[in-house]
């Protein structure tokens, strides 16, 4: 099991930033990747970024060159900053990590609790 706790949400007019955070605990040793997710009602979960244990990274087009995502291994820990947000930014965010068995070949995920993005126009 992993757990993930969050951080960083709130209200922030366009053209703000802010920075989520995401720390991971439990059976850590077998995450592959971490990202972020976001959700506004009646639409589904989108990926709004990924990182791998390498260090490789994914966005999605409309955040590329504005949110960057990041991790701290020593502090199991994965960051978004987000910069020039945009009212369309407005979501719950949430943090999933990707966690794989090599010994079943089974991969999991693992969800936050969400936080909530305003952005203000």
């Amino acid at each position: 099991q992993v757990h993930l706790v969050e951080s960083g949400g709130g209200l922030v007019q366009a053209g703000g930033s802010l920075r989520l955070s995401c720390a991971a605990s439990g059976s850590i040793f077998s995450i592959v990747a971490m990202g972020w997710y976001r959700q506004i009602p009646g639409k589904q979960r989108e990926l709004v970024a990924r990182i791998t244990t390498s260090g490789s990274t994914n966005y999605v087009d409309s955040v590329k060159g504005r949110f960057t995502i990041s991790r701290d291994n020593a502090k199991n820990t994965v960051y978004l900053q987000m910069n020039v947000l945009k009212p369309e930014d407005t979501a719950v965010y949430y943090c999933n990590a990707e966690q794989f068995r090599p010994v079943t070949s089974t991969r999991s995920h693992y969800w936050g609790q969400g936080t909530q993005v305003t952005v203000s126009s």
